[in-house]
């Protein structure tokens, strides 16, 4: 048995900002919702079984409480940001498991989920569908993987390595050194993404980082630098650190048999009319 997981809210912003506008009879625009139904429709055609799908409900989160900067829901096209509820009604709609997120983000449900699903002896795989670096950290061997869908490529340990240098326990450590732009939070300054991975693939986490910059592996010049960016701004570093470390006590399902797809609704008929969709 494979698990499927969506990120539901990466997949509205990226159909919305890939199709025209379109409008249904009562004037909502429901473009993006029916492009994400239509891939998830892809997805169980493609033999998925068992899928949860997380969105954020709330655009802020925890994380606004510590961190002034972090991402909220400002800016957010107002046709895109009235599509979320109505993403979650389609989902439920058509039989899905639906996890919308206040306190936490989409990103904590699905690191959750991929955390508990992987505990359970008859799940052969984890995919995370989602290629958000935050997601990253979730990565465990071959058995919890991330899988870009639009590129169709997925990225197990290996390739998270690959990618970013550094295994995905240090993932998080990784961000809080270089910055999330969309979150919302800087990293520090002068560490850049070759720097962070040539120092944490040694040492692991910033805790593990040792003020004497002759053990880094970096240049002389260049880890004197950084070195007395990480000492002024350790403190910091964990802060961002926490912002980029993803929770894995999220209540999401009971057993992983919740997560089985076994058809539309009822109420997908009404989902129909209003979405001039056929599934």
């Amino acid at each position: 048995m494979r698990i499927h997981l969506v990120d539901g809210t990466y997949e509205l912003f990226r159909h919305f900002y890939a199709m025209p506008s379109l409008k249904n009879s009562s004037g909502e625009e429901v473009a993006a919702v029916r492009g994400v139904m239509y891939s998830l429709r892809g997805l169980v055609q493609d033999g998925a079984t068992h899928i949860g799908v997380a969105t954020d409900h709330v655009i802020e989160s925890f994380r606004n409480g510590l961190w002034p900067g972090y991402k909220t829901g400002d800016g957010i096209d107002p046709a895109l940001r009235a599509q979320f509820p109505l993403l979650e009604e389609a989902l439920r709609a058509w039989g899905l498991t639906v996890w919308p997120m206040v306190e936490v983000e989409a990103d904590d449900a699905l690191a959750s989920a991929a955390a508990k699903a992987a505990l359970d002896s008859r799940v052969e795989q984890v995919i995370i569908c989602s290629p958000d670096k935050d997601l990253a950290q979730c990565v465990r061997g071959a058995r919890v993987v991330q899988l870009d869908r639009v590129r169709k490529t997925t990225r197990d340990e290996a390739g998270v390595v690959g990618k970013f240098g550094v295994s995905p326990p240090s993932i998080p450590d990784y961000l809080a050194l270089v910055g999330d732009t969309s979150d919302g939070f800087p990293g520090l300054a002068g560490w850049g993404a070759k720097s962070a991975a040539t120092v944490l693939a040694k040492f692991d986490n910033i805790e593990a980082i040792p003020d004497d910059h002759r053990a880094w592996n970096l240049n002389v010049a260049r880890g004197r630098s950084l070195a007395a960016t990480l000492s002024r701004n350790r403190e910091l570093a964990r802060l961002f650190r926490q912002l980029a470390t993803l929770r894995t006590d999220v209540p999401v399902f009971e057993s992983i048999d919740d997560l089985a797809w076994r058809g539309p609704t009822p109420a997908l008929s009404g989902l129909r009319r209003r979405l001039a969709v056929d599934s």
